[in-house]
């Protein structure tokens, strides 16, 4: 596990925001082996280029706060859906 807040997981980069977390757990529930709450209940990853691509885009699609964010490598942002393009 690291405290990395950004990390790329095949051809995806997933970015944490610690402030918006609220230690719901969904993405832990669909991806253990990417996420897990730390000590202050703030999602933090574990291995998450050990998790099936579409495991991780629903685990962070679940976030009801959209504190997981993630993008393609085309710069296009999967999670939260409806967010602008960023190249």
């Amino acid at each position: 596990m690291t405290a990395d807040l950004e990390c790329v997981a095949g051809d995806l980069r997933i970015k944490i925001d610690p402030t918006l977390c609220v230690a719901f757990g969904e993405c832990v529930t669909i991806a253990p082996a990417a996420f897990q709450l730390n000590d202050d209940g703030i999602v933090v990853f574990v291995e998450p280029r050990r998790v099936e691509r579409g495991k991780l885009i629903a685990a962070c699609a679940a976030c009801p706060v959209d504190a997981l964010m993630v993008w393609d490598t085309a710069g296009t942002q999967l999670v939260p859906k409806g967010a602008p393009h960023v190249p």
